[in-house]
């Protein structure tokens, strides 16, 4: 039965899909990710390099994904992201402590269970909301949706770090349980387990909403009927290339995106080496994705009064301090230079969406904006292996966090050099770039 009980088609995927984020990326283990993985017994090395068959799974998923969800449907392709969300964080619930090889290949399938849903959510999600919007011709309400999305995900981001690092501390967990009177005693093997069963009920939620989400099966299926979907990567990855605010949006913003999430996914090792208490952790995450509730404003104001250009250099210059000021390593005071980064890495993604829904015909937006997610997570990838090298020639006979602590003062001068290249590639199209685009919905076809 396919009735729904609000007159609005738009209205209904609008509200599953801004829930549907806000649970997909409110990740209990956020506050403790790289703690989490070497508590559990991994080498620093060992974690790296996950994340970095993470990436590959989605390198090699993301566009063929998101082709199928153009040729086919979103709908089925956020059930399979929402299913797949569900086993890995059954596997990563279950996966043995200091289990050497068996636990590596838990954390392994875990990872890449992980990179299919990300892959098979990649562009579908944002592809259903939108064209349910222009299907009512309110298309033009896209950046308030972004906007909503930024606010609540941030909110719920903000909870899931205060929790995560809360049920991870064993002492605090002691000290809660004695207080209830309870004689139960929790030592960090158990509690590490909770912020991931957290987490899968978390998962159980995202899928329930994503078979809530209806298809407005009117605005792509007749386009596509007579596509393969080789044939509607190949149209697409050739718009790209033909479209230079596409080309510099994407490859532009995973420049900045790579640096910054490389950063961040050590955020738990460089709050160590700046003396940060473990409690504080959780504190710490709370406030960067409270940030979003302030950024989210300021984002929707620039891509609405400002050119692509002028944008990305403010976000590149927000960028390049933060990397600078964390590659100081100063004590305490170093977790200020991560403010800076997070506001920029939650501004790219908003600018980066907007730019690719305005620019996209209906029946290449999943395809699109798959494409962008493979180039950001195989950036992302390509800067983790880089990564994973410089801390094994660094670390010699030093700590795994002294290693990181020589690594990430590379970190501002490879984004530098980086941002200088994609300066002369797009030098032509600078005019192009720096010229504000006149308000409009995109058309389905």
């Amino acid at each position: 039965m396919n009735t729904l009980p609000i007159t609005s088609l738009a209205d209904h995927n609008r509200k599953r899909f801004i829930a549907f984020r806000v649970l997909f990326n409110a990740r209990f283990y956020y506050p403790v990710l790289a703690v989490l993985f070497l508590d559990l017994g991994l080498s620093a090395t060992e974690y790296t390099l996950l994340n970095f068959v993470w990436a590959i799974v989605i390198v090699f998923a993301e566009v063929p994904s998101g082709a199928l969800a153009d040729r086919v449907g979103r709908r089925p392709l956020i059930i399979a992201a929402a299913v797949c969300m569900v086993l890995e964080m059954s596997v990563l619930l279950v996966a043995p402590l200091n289990g050497g090889l068996t636990l590596l290949l838990f954390c392994l399938l875990n990872r890449m269970l992980s990179g299919f849903a990300e892959a098979l959510a990649s562009g579908a999600d944002e592809s259903l909301a939108y064209d349910s919007l222009l299907a009512e011709s309110r298309a033009a309400e896209w950046p308030d949706v972004l906007a909503a999305v930024m606010h609540w995900q941030s909110l719920g981001l903000l909870l899931a770090m205060l929790i995560g690092a809360a049920v991870y501390d064993p002492q605090l967990m002691n000290r809660l349980l004695a207080f209830l009177g309870s004689n139960l005693r929790v030592d960090q093997g158990l509690a590490l387990r909770f912020p991931i069963a957290l987490n899968l009920i978390n998962a159980l939620l995202v899928l329930w909403l994503a078979l809530g989400m209806r298809e407005p099966a009117a605005m792509h299926a007749p386009a596509l009927a007579h596509k393969g979907t080789w044939q509607g990567i190949l149209e697409a990855g050739r718009w790209i290339l033909d479209t230079p605010i596409a080309m510099f949006v994407i490859f532009g913003g995973v420049l900045i995106d790579s640096v910054i999430r490389l950063f961040l996914t050590f955020g738990s090792v460089y709050y160590r080496l700046i003396d940060l208490p473990e409690a504080s952790f959780g504190l710490i995450g709370a406030a960067m994705a409270g940030l979003g509730m302030g950024v989210s404003p300021v984002a929707r104001n620039l891509v609405m009064s400002g050119s692509l250009l002028r944008n990305f250099l403010i976000l590149a210059v927000l960028a390049l301090f933060g990397l600078t000021g964390v590659a100081l390593k100063i004590p305490l005071w170093g977790v200020l230079f991560a403010i800076p980064l997070a506001a920029a890495m939650t501004a790219l993604g908003y600018i980066v969406s907007h730019t690719l829904n305005a620019c996209a015909r209906s029946a290449q937006r999943a395809t699109i904006l798959s494409f962008k997610g493979l180039v950001f997570n195989l950036g992302y990838g390509f800067a983790s292996l880089i990564f994973a090298l410089a801390l094994r020639v660094m670390r010699s006979d030093d700590s795994a966090e002294q290693a990181f602590a020589s690594a990430i003062e590379v970190l501002p001068l490879w984004l530098l050099f980086t941002l200088a290249l994609l300066a002369l590639l797009f030098r032509r199209h600078r005019i192009e770039l720096s010229t504000r685009p006149a308000p409009g919905e995109a058309r389905p076809e």
